[in-house]
C-alpha cells in the first residue's frame, strides 16, 4: 500500500513538473515573439506562465536554455510534421495568422530579436540551416543550395515587413491573397514545389502568377 501510495505521488510529481515546463515554453514562445529575446524577462515569462520564476531556472537553467528549447521545439515539430513541399507556405502562414493555438512561432522570435544577443544569433542559424536544407530538396539545380537560401530569405522578410514593421498594406493584408501571390512566383525558384516550373504544367499558382489571374 505504502509502495503504491509513493508511486502515485511521483507520478503527480512528474506530471506537475511536465505541465510546468510546457507553460513556461508556451509563455516564453509567446512573450519572445510579442517583445523579443531581450525584452522578455524571466519574472514576465514566468508571469505569464502562472508560475514562480524560481521554476524556470529550476526546469531550464537559463533564460539562454529557454530560448534554445523554445526555437528547437517550435521548429522542429514543424519540420517533422511538414512535407517539404508544404514547408514553405505553412511556415508563411504561420507568421501571416500569428499567435494561433497551432501556430510555430520560432521564425517571429527571430524576427523580434534581429540585431540583438548573440544567443538569438547562434538559435537562428541552426533553425534557418535546417530549414534551407529541406527546401533545397525542391530543387534539382545545381545551385539548389543557394534557391534554398532566396527563398527562407524572402519568407523571413515577408515576415519582417508584416511582424515587426507593420508596413501596409502587407501588414492587413489576407494571408491567403499573400500566400496565392508568393507561392505563385516561389516555383520558379524551386521548381519540384507543386505548380512549380519542374512539373511542366501550365496550370496552379505558377501560371496564375505569370498571367496575374488568381
Amino acid at each position: 500500500m505504502g509502495e503504491s501510495s509513493y508511486d502515485s505521488e511521483a507520478g503527480e510529481r512528474r506530471r506537475d513538473a511536465q505541465g510546468t515546463r510546457l507553460l513556461l515554453l508556451k509563455a516564453a514562445s509567446d512573450l519572445f515573439a510579442e517583445r523579443g529575446y531581450e525584452r522578455a524577462t524571466v519574472r514576465d515569462i514566468a508571469a505569464r506562465a502562472g508560475v514562480n520564476q524560481a521554476l524556470l531556472f529550476r526546469y531550464f537553467g537559463s533564460k539562454k536554455a529557454l530560448l534554445g528549447e523554445v526555437m528547437a521545439r517550435g521548429g522542429q515539430e514543424q519540420l517533422q510534421a511538414t512535407s517539404a513541399d508544404k514547408l514553405f507556405e505553412v511556415a508563411l502562414r504561420g507568421m501571416l495568422v500569428s499567435g494561433g493555438p497551432s501556430t510555430d512561432r520560432s521564425l517571429e522570435v527571430c524576427l523580434r530579436s534581429i540585431g540583438g544577443s548573440d544567443e538569438i544569433a547562434e538559435a537562428f542559424r541552426g533553425l534557418g540551416k535546417e530549414y534551407a536544407e529541406v527546401l533545397a530538396t525542391l530543387s534539382q539545380a545545381e545551385n539548389g543550395g543557394l534557391r534554398a537560401d532566396l527563398a527562407l530569405s524572402w519568407l523571413l522578410g515577408i515576415g519582417l515587413m508584416r511582424v515587426v514593421v507593420a508596413k501596409e498594406p502587407l501588414a492587413s493584408a489576407d494571408p491567403d491573397a499573400v500566400c496565392e501571390l508568393v507561392l505563385g512566383v516561389l516555383g520558379s525558384l524551386l521548381e519540384d514545389l507543386p505548380g512549380g516550373q519542374g512539373e511542366g504544367s501550365g496550370e496552379g499558382y505558377g501560371e496564375g502568377a505569370r498571367t496575374g489571374q488568381a
